[in-house]
């Protein structure tokens, strides 16, 4: 790896003059917190891209053999390459998404009654380049592998040369900045499930717990509108990052999609062999007045259907872990913790485990993937009770965002508070989970609430903050 240390700049400036390159990948912790939110990630211009699609693996457009996580696998051993000790821990690779859809590719699943308008099950950018971010020192660096290259002296060559392009694009003055795109006003969202379908599909995962079918299942309702004239994907993720600030947020350019993303969770993170998953299950919605928010924060901590949600989850990441880490190092050194975010509070658990040796990224996400925390207890049941329920796929929605390095290392979220962007359209999804003590109508309301701040972030101006209540918005 080559690098070299920039003079100090914020990452969503770097991001403004990267923006015009192709496929620009902003991994952003945008709420900075005691132990999240440490670095951020840019980069753009990769030398290749690895999608998949119904079960068939393709580089750069030409179609790759063998099973799609093995033929990544591979791409990831042809680029392998220690990292700097001194640098933020991703150093280059490939970053993108794991769309929730790609579980039908590792285990025996319904499909969904309608399919709709799918994306790709994966889709990952390969960056040569990459900006690494130090949130907590300050300092920033441009990291260059030099890939595709691979004769010695040809890859440093081209390393030597990009880090001279990329410097100069983020030394370069920042043109007066065009206005923020005119506020949507309200759009007419429309959503997959009425309020009283919505509460009637919650009754039906309590039917299913009473017989025995599940413990838990998560249900989401997806909220779509038409874009207007002129709308820009990057300025829109702009108002989002102020509107609802996250840890593990995150924009992605892949042509005619563009993901924007403001989630609270990670889902694995691999560093070191050691790995860490951080299930969010409990919810309750923020006030305005601090004595209000006090007593929300307080109310769900002390909530038992909250906390038995979470330590549901848990025993679930648990044995997913167990099943790729070396015995009894699996541990949970934090249960049902207090985060709290823009618009909601969370309870929040941490499991940890050491991987076992001749086991990698690529291995721990087959094993694990979709989180525990987005699908229910016993989770294949669960995931045939959503599908079921939602009778659509959901796309990138509760898949993972993130990166694997050429190294090995690798840090994803669950895809939640993310909206996809298509053309005149756009979507997200916002659901929780059921239990046998879930109350339907306090069920819907979370999807609200959970939904608030990306309902403002389309209403108002970049840093307005809304106040109305979401019901409001949705037909």
């Amino acid at each position: 790896m080559w690098h070299q240390e920039l003079d100090p700049i914020e990452a969503i400036d770097a991001a403004e003059r990267l923006r015009a390159l192709p496929s620009l990948a902003f991994l952003d912790s945008a709420m900075r917190h005691e132990t999240l939110g440490r670095y951020s990630y840019l980069a753009a211009d990769p030398f290749g891209t690895f999608r998949v699609r119904d079960s068939a693996a393709a580089w750069n457009g030409a179609p790759l053999e063998g099973k799609p996580l093995d033929a990544l696998r591979g791409l990831l051993r042809r680029f392998a390459s220690r990292s700097a000790p001194d640098l933020p821990p991703f150093q280059g690779g490939c970053i993108g998404y794991f769309a929730y859809n790609f579980a039908r590719q590792l285990e025996t699943l319904a499909p969904p009654a309608r399919e709709g308008a799918r994306c790709d099950d994966i889709a990952l950018h390969f960056y040569d380049v990459v900006v690494a971010f130090d949130h907590q020192s300050g300092r920033c660096w441009l990291i260059a592998s030099g890939f595709p290259e691979t004769d010695p002296d040809r890859r440093r060559s081209r390393a030597r040369a990009r880090l001279d392009l990329f410097a100069a694009l983020l030394a370069a003055k920042i043109e007066a900045s065009p206005a923020e795109f005119a506020s949507c006003g309200t759009p007419k969202w429309r959503s997959n499930f009425s309020r009283a379908a919505y509460m009637d599909a919650v009754e039906r995962v309590k039917e299913y717990i009473r017989a025995g079918d599940v413990y838990q299942a998560n249900i989401s309702q997806r909220f779509s509108t038409v874009l207007p004239e002129g709308f820009d994907a990057w300025r829109f993720y702009r108002r989002l990052r102020r509107e609802n600030p996250a840890p593990f947020a995150a924009f992605l350019s892949f042509g005619g999609l563009s993901l924007a993303s403001s989630s609270p969770e990670r889902f694995l993170r691999l560093q070191d062999r050691r790995v860490e998953t951080r299930p969010i299950k409990g919810t309750e919605r923020r006030s305005l007045d601090a004595a209000q928010d006090r007593a929300a924060a307080a109310r769900l901590q002390n909530s038992e259907k909250d906390r038995a949600e979470n330590i549901m989850i848990v025993d679930l990441m648990r044995n997913d872990l167990s099943r790729i880490c070396t015995p009894g190092s699996v541990e949970v050194p934090a249960l049902c913790a207090l985060e709290s975010y823009a618009s909601v509070h969370h309870l929040v658990s941490i499991v940890t485990g050491r991987l076992r040796e001749g086991a990698d990224a690529i291995e721990l996400l087959r094993v694990c993937f979709p989180g525990g925390s987005v699908t229910g207890a016993p989770k294949l049941r669960a995931m045939d009770i959503i599908t079921e329920l939602e009778r659509q796929p959901r796309n990138v929605y509760c898949g993972a965002i993130g990166y694997i390095g050429f190294d090995g290392v690798m840090d994803t979220n669950i895809a939640i508070r993310t909206v996809m962007l298509r053309g005149e359209h756009a979507s997200f999804q916002t659901g929780g989970g059921v239990t046998l003590m879930s109350d339907p109508a306090q069920e819907y309301d979370e999807t609200l609430a959970k939904a608030q701040r990306i309902f403002a972030a389309f209403e108002h101006e970049e840093g307005a903050l809304s106040t109305r209540p979401a019901a409001s918005r949705c037909t």
